[in-house]
């Protein structure tokens, strides 16, 4: 199948490794030119070099300051974007009963106001060709709250409401605005939560792994190409009747009906 997004521009938020990078290389297949940031130059220029059509830019969430001089140099070497995807990685594991404000609004510049910032600035020229397509990266706790990760939970939460309500002010103008909400991916996240389970309970993070992996229906880590593919398909022609949906991809392990 031939998406057509073929030429088109996308920027990949965190796409010098894992989910990230998978996304990128799942439309750079599909002929999109693809911006990657990651955390330092040296890490993101790497992660494009093993990519077609793709540059890296460095850019670190956590640090607000530089969302701005991203996105001024951003425009002025790679142009504007017709394909946004917003993602970061994901907050340290942490109780909802610990708060601690600088931890939160820390948290919050991340995971949330990042992403509707750069949004807001590349939004506008989305609307003049009346094409544009954003994805967000979030996770299946925003149906299932995870116990211990109180951040993830509330925060990503937060995310999905804006998207929503985003969806319905910028379709008409032939925007879709969509979430993926990966659950257990074989990805490095995934790995320290297994290791830190296996250090915990005295166990081999085999053990742990095989465990969990017997609870997901396809009985097995889903790999980063597998949700690229998901990526993609939203960023496509094919997919322009769909929006504001916020799609798991968990091998089945939600229970959630919606």
């Amino acid at each position: 199948m031939d998406l057509g997004i073929e030429g088109r521009r996308a920027l990949v938020l965190g796409g010098s490794k894992g989910l990230g990078r998978g996304i990128a290389e799942a439309l750079a297949a599909e002929g999109a030119i693809v911006a990657l940031t990651g955390r330092d130059e040296q890490t993101a220029a790497k992660a494009a070099a093993g990519i077609a059509s793709t540059s890296g830019f460095s850019l670190d969430l956590l640090k607000p300051e530089a969302i701005e001089p991203f996105l001024d140099r951003l425009t002025a070497q790679f142009g504007s974007i017709d394909i946004l995807v917003l993602n970061g990685g994901g907050p340290p594991p942490t109780l909802a009963s610990d708060v601690d404000p600088d931890f939160w609004r820390a948290q919050f510049e991340a995971l949330v106001l990042a992403g509707m910032r750069i949004a807001h600035r590349l939004l506008p020229p989305m609307r003049e060709r009346r094409w544009g397509r954003i994805i967000a990266v979030a996770s299946t706790s925003i149906r299932e709250p995870i116990p211990g990760l109180s951040a993830s939970n509330a925060l990503r939460s937060a995310l999905a409401g804006w998207m929503k309500t985003l969806a319905g002010e910028v379709a008409a103008d032939g925007i879709t605005v969509n979430m993926l909400l990966p659950g257990r991916l074989a990805t490095d996240r995934t790995l320290s939560f297994d290791r830190m389970d296996a250090e915990s309970e005295g166990v081999s993070i085999e053990t742990v792994a095989a465990r969990s992996q017997s609870e997901i229906p396809v009985g097995r880590y889903g790999t980063p190409a597998e949700f690229g593919s998901a990526a993609a398909f939203l960023a496509s022609r094919q997919a322009a009747y769909i929006t504001g949906v916020a799609m798991p991809v968990d091998g089945g392990l939600s229970r959630s009906m919606l």
